[in-house]
């Protein structure tokens, strides 16, 4: 075990340890055969100071020979190969690319989603609180990989990230298997009455009980992880093929990286998916 302290007792991810790394996976996408992802931790890399030590981000100011260094690491230990990593490059957006063979490698500029049905090709986005959404449909054989922080929710990023599917791969809703990943907590995550207004105006009053509360200082405390789920519903994803997160990254600060603990001071954890190649 790798000690990370989860909200309950529930049995969402797989903790594993390969050459020393530290990682997650799903049992749900396990199951299917189909792909290799995982979410990475703090630990298992090279890096040094504020970006002890798996980051694999180039935006933090960290050393670009141990990131490279921990590329090879954290791939070797999925079972992917660095080469084939494409990114993300987020601004809270819900934009959403196709990612086609001549594109392994590349950084996907102002964008926060990507799908593909080309094997091999592993998709990457960064976190460090924000939410991340994993999609696998084991029957058109597609994936899909967003980042969804506040504002990615109220868009609903996840909702977007299905409709690419669909409009992409034929992709059927109620065939993908979705997962929220390792995110703030509701009892972590203190954001003020603007942010509420927006998710007034995009959730059916119906669920706002389960989404937010106000605190006597006038803040609220907001559950991105129901919002999430939602999101997944309200996209025609069934409930039996949800993995909702039970880790939050604040609760976590010595085994994952929070903004909310550090700020910009960090590292970022990141997110992988890839077909296999058969």
């Amino acid at each position: 075990m790798i000690g990370l302290k989860y909200k309950n007792d529930k049995y969402i991810f797989h903790e594993n340890i390969v050459n020393d790394v530290p990682f997650l996976t799903y049992p749900l996408f396990e199951e299917t055969g189909i792909v290799n992802h995982g979410f990475s931790t703090r630990l298992g890399g090279v890096s040094k100071g504020c970006w002890t030590s798996m980051n694999i981000s180039m935006t933090r100011g960290d050393d670009p020979k141990d990131v490279e260094k921990n590329k090879e690491l954290i791939a070797g230990a999925i079972g992917v190969r660095k080469e084939d990593f494409t990114y993300t490059h987020q601004t809270h957006t819900t934009n959403v690319a196709r990612v086609l063979p001549e594109d392994k490698g590349r950084h996907f500029m102002e964008t926060d989603g990507l799908v593909t049905d080309v094997p091999g090709i592993c998709l990457v986005t960064f976190f460090a609180d924000c939410v991340p959404l994993y999609f696998v449909d084991p029957v058109k054989k597609a994936i899909g990989l967003s980042h969804s922080g506040w504002r990615g929710t109220v868009g609903k990023m996840g909702k977007v990230t299905v409709e690419k599917m669909m409009k992409e791969f034929g992709s059927d809703p109620k065939d993908i298997l979705a997962a929220i990943g390792p995110s703030i907590c509701q009892n972590c995550y203190e954001v003020s009455e603007d942010v509420i207004d927006e998710f007034c105006k995009a959730f059916d009053e119906s669920l706002w009980a389960e989404l937010f509360y106000k605190k006597d200082n006038g803040k609220y405390q907001l559950n991105l992880w129901r919002a999430n789920e939602a999101v997944f519903t309200e996209a025609g994803i069934l409930k039996e093929h949800m993995a909702v997160t039970n880790l939050c990254t604040h609760c976590n600060p010595d085994l994952l990286f929070s903004h909310r603990t550090t700020g910009n001071k960090r590292g970022n954890l990141s997110a992988f998916l890839a077909l296999k190649e058969m």
